[in-house]
């Protein structure tokens, strides 16, 4: 049985990223401890909504203007969502 602290959060589902990144360490293949609800190796991490649409807004811009917005460092300041647990 599970202890609580292992329990991923009830009702959340996994972050699509830290599936992805399971996945392509297993072969292409979703690891079967990973269903529809979250677990604590893929519980969604929290993060300034201020902060995802500043990069999401440099990364818009860099493609359009082609240019250097910043794209970079705004992503380095957002947690890594393919961590390995």
């Amino acid at each position: 049985m599970a202890k609580a602290k292992d329990v991923g959060p009830k009702g959340q589902r996994p972050e699509a990223l830290a599936t992805f990144a399971a996945s392509a360490r297993n072969d292409g293949r979703k690891p079967e401890r990973i269903g529809l609800e979250a677990t604590p190796d893929t519980k969604p991490l929290k993060t300034s909504p201020e902060k995802k649409q500043d990069a999401a807004t440099k990364v818009l811009r860099e493609g359009v203007l082609g240019k250097d917005q910043g794209a970079d460092a705004a992503i380095d300041k957002l947690p890594d969502r393919t961590r390995r647990h």
